[in-house]
């Protein structure tokens, strides 16, 4: 996958996650829990935003962000404003993050290992990132449509 490419599809998928957040009804609802959902769709935008301005910002941009992940699932009733501030603010770190990469650097070790002692090419920790945005976006949908009933 082309740096390019990954832009794009970061780009897309966090526009879809400002949507989703957006098609709430009523704002509370995103810090409401049902039967069998164990994270809120506000613990999840706040969670996916961490990620990804961790892993993308501050390993590969060195943007000096400062990842709080117990936050990410224990803050509740930020405002919906805030909320699409840090979407907005992880759309920026990604691309600019990704437009400063070197093509030949996809291909190199990911800095950190992420998970144990495997090693992982940047490209392949780039499409785990994405697909790990698209999982949580999914169940995000999901919370929506359930609390509409």
């Amino acid at each position: 996958m082309t740096i390019e490419s990954l832009k794009l599809i970061f780009d897309r998928d966090l526009d879809k996650l400002k949507t989703e957040l957006d098609a709430y009804s009523d704002e509370n609802q995103l810090w409401l829990m049902d039967d069998g959902i164990n994270n809120c769709a506000g613990n999840l935008v706040l969670h996916l935003c961490g990620n990804i301005q961790h892993f993308v910002g501050a390993i590969l941009g060195k943007t000096g962000y400062i990842r709080r992940r117990d936050d990410e699932f224990n803050l509740k009733g930020v405002s919906i404003d805030e909320l699409r501030k840090q979407i907005q603010t992880t759309k920026r770190v990604v691309q600019e993050t990704l437009s400063g990469l070197d093509p030949e650097q996809l291909s190199e070790s990911y800095p950190i290992k992420v998970f144990g002692d495997k090693e992982m090419s940047t490209n392949f920790f780039l499409i785990h990132l994405v697909t790990h945005l698209n999982y949580h976006l999914g169940q995000i949908n999901y919370h929506r449509r359930i609390l509409a009933k």
